[in-house]
């Protein structure tokens, strides 16, 4: 069932004519303002968030009266994105009556079950870093840092901070040692306001993670968004890397 929809894209955030054809208004970042009037204007009921967001400081946001507003009342819980993501989501449903869904209740089979998605599974060695990785994210989680780690015979090569996966890989590529390519970990941190923030992988992910030497890549069950699953796996297999799904 088809259903009307309203576009709110972020200037220098969103693609450029990305949504020609499509009922949409652009808004500046720290326009929070305008982003709501827009919603309310168009009669929208509920919000999915899609695609990522480059964090700016909180000069080069230029925040309005209502972004001021909101970062006034939740003060330090916008240190890290899980804290400001669910204090988001509480001022739309609490504040502005807009419930928000996660992108896998609209679009189905975005998540995955545990086990291989392709032709090759995890080995010993493969398990043994995978749990590494789980190990630390999970001791990472409190922190509110990042969703990816990369693990190779149990040295953690580097792990996600603001940078973002694609060049958390990019900087493993340089930090690989001699043996087996190391892995890739990318798990939604506990506790985590899984509607607007889920850990998403896609065909660059495995493109990127096979120019990092990597062998494989692990993902959270159920807990994952697999974009163009089809070309991931197909990748995947073409690279020789495993790409497994856990439940941690």
């Amino acid at each position: 069932m088809q259903r009307p929809f309203f576009v709110v894209a972020f200037k220098d955030q969103a693609q450029a004519g990305a949504f020609e054809d499509t009922p949409h208004t652009w808004v500046r970042l720290g326009a929070a303002g305008n982003a709501l009037a827009a919603l309310h204007d168009n009669g929208v009921e509920e919000v999915v968030f899609a695609g990522g967001i480059r964090r700016p400081s909180l000069a080069a946001l230029r925040p309005d009266a209502r972004a001021l507003k909101f970062f006034s009342k939740i003060g330090a819980n916008a240190l890290g994105d899980d804290g400001l993501l669910r204090a988001i989501v509480t001022t739309l449903e609490e504040e502005e009556g807009v419930r928000v869904v996660g992108v896998d209740q609209i679009i189905g089979g975005l998540t995955v079950e545990a086990g291989a998605l392709g032709a090759l599974g995890a080995d010993e060695d493969a398990d043994r870093d995978i749990d590494r990785g789980v190990q630390v994210l999970t001791a990472l989680a409190a922190c509110d840092v990042g969703q990816a780690v990369v693990v190779q015979d149990g040295l953690v090569l580097g792990i996600e901070a603001a940078e973002g996966t694609d060049a958390l890989l990019d900087r493993c590529g340089a930090l690989k040692r001699e043996g087996r390519g190391g892995v890739l970990i990318k798990l939604a941190k506990q506790g985590q306001e899984t509607r607007v923030d889920l850990p998403t992988i896609g065909p660059e992910t495995v493109r990127r993670s096979q120019a990092a030497g990597l062998r494989g890549i692990a993902i959270g069950a159920g807990r994952t968004l697999v974009v163009d699953r089809q070309d991931v796996v197909a990748l995947a297999d073409a690279a020789g890397m495993f790409l497994v799904a856990v439940d941690p």
